[in-house]
């Protein structure tokens, strides 16, 4: 069995590869044309470097998960025993080496991903253009990081393994409850507590903004209790714009690159995408989902990690609970592989709901369409995805694609007033 499971495991990560293989081929092929609705905003010399970012980026995040693969087969089939028996021979009780044995985890993880977000941040970003994080604020944000990843881990996992101790029998159902809790108080505490550790928040100071902005929102008939710009020019150059928080603390972020980079009527067709999610549910329903898929998850963790033949199937005779969490999370990984372009189709089927209503509560299509446009040069977006990456992988509808559609249902005299931005 340990033999087939290894085998069904280098089948996922040969597919993967197989489609990134697939995806820069046909970038190669493609990639100096300028694709139908792009000509005038897209350079020569831009296609060349969207072709390079991507294939750079590509490179470095297959070397990243063949390294990542490599030391989790390491672990799971040579030092999980001899990390298991560590712990034990410490002597903790059962929570205190849970939390241990997952803290380890944690920062040996987090240690060992220094050299690829080194590269990334201070070579691959910095020969774009797009990187201006200096060493110190890196340093800084590598230790907040670090520190609050600790902070959750060691909490997380000293609830889940109380309430592990506390009800053996229905652990499960008191553990997704929960995390569950946990992540909704995460959602209300992030934008006041977590997020400023990083950035620095302040009102939007483009004249007249904010007060288109808060105009489209009611339109929309959404509260929104701020609507914030964030430094992120203090890092990168690239561009977003972002809801965060629930409820009644919702509030909208623009980085301060983006303000820069569009005009209000772009900026405001953005924000109204992102509107359209809240609207049209997708928020809502994507909770609902990830909700459900964790009870189901942790039912099964319950029934399997009770299963005295548990540890065989990947050669061992015996193993803690904790290492059976992560022997579950390894296996969890080659099952749900096959339902990763499920997932992607529900939210490309999102997004382009997303983009309807957009289009719909501002009447303006084009400048959607130029925002995207905007966004994906700016950025160095691959123009060129291959359609089978495309529709497994991509969590959005290609650019050119949208881009596209948006277009082709504008009415006749949108289209002959159409600029090129």
């Amino acid at each position: 069995m340990t033999a087939v499971i290894i085998l069904f495991y280098l089948i996922t990560l040969g597919a993967g590869f197989f489609l990134r293989t697939l995806n820069l081929r046909h970038l190669k092929r493609y990639g100096s044309t300028v694709p139908s609705g792009f000509e005038g905003a897209v350079e020569p010399e831009t296609l060349r470097k969207t072709v390079a970012y991507t294939l750079d980026q590509s490179r470095l995040g297959l070397a990243e998960s063949l390294f990542d693969a490599a030391l989790l087969l390491i672990f799971l089939f040579g030092l999980l025993p001899a990390y298991d028996r560590w712990l034990a021979s410490l002597g903790g009780s059962f929570v205190l080496s849970g939390v241990l044995f997952f803290l380890g985890l944690t920062l040996i993880q987090t240690f060992l991903g220094i050299p690829f977000d080194l590269y990334g941040t201070f070579r691959l970003e910095v020969r774009y253009g797009f990187n201006t994080t200096t060493p110190g604020l890196w340093l800084s944000d590598l230790a907040k990081s670090t520190l609050i990843a600790v902070v959750l881990t060691g909490l997380l996992v000293a609830g889940a393994f109380a309430l592990v101790a506390w009800s053996p029998r229905f652990w499960w159902l008191w553990v997704w409850g929960f995390f569950a809790m946990v992540s909704l108080f995460l959602m209300y505490l992030s934008p006041y507590v977590i997020e400023p550790l990083f950035n620095r928040f302040e009102p939007v100071a483009e004249e007249g903004l904010e007060e288109e902005i808060r105009a489209l929102c009611e339109r929309a008939g959404l509260r929104v209790s701020r609507v914030m710009q964030v430094d992120a020019s203090r890092r990168s150059r690239h561009s977003n714009a972002y809801f965060t928080g629930i409820g009644r603390v919702k509030r909208i972020v623009l980085y301060d690159t983006l303000i820069r980079q569009m005009s209000h009527r772009e900026i405001l067709a953005v924000l109204a995408h992102e509107i359209g999610h809240w609207k049209k549910g997708h928020i809502r329903r994507r909770l609902i989902l990830t909700e459900a898929g964790a009870l189901a998850g942790s039912w099964f963790a319950w029934k399997l990690t009770g299963w005295e033949g548990f540890p065989g199937l990947i050669g061992l005779t015996d193993a803690s609970f904790a290492a059976r969490l992560v022997i579950l999370g390894f296996l969890g990984s080659i099952v749900s592989f096959p339902f990763t372009p499920l997932s992607s189709w529900l939210s490309r089927r999102h997004e382009r709901e997303a983009d309807r209503f957009a289009t719909d509560i501002t009447g303006d299509a084009e400048a959607l369409a130029s925002a995207l446009v905007k966004l994906s040069t700016e950025n160095l977006s691959n123009l060129h995805p291959h359609p089978l990456y495309a529709a497994f992988y991509y969590s959005h509808p290609p650019v050119v694609e949208r881009v596209g559609r948006l277009r082709a249902a504008m009415p006749p005299a949108g289209k002959a007033g159409e600029t090129t931005m």
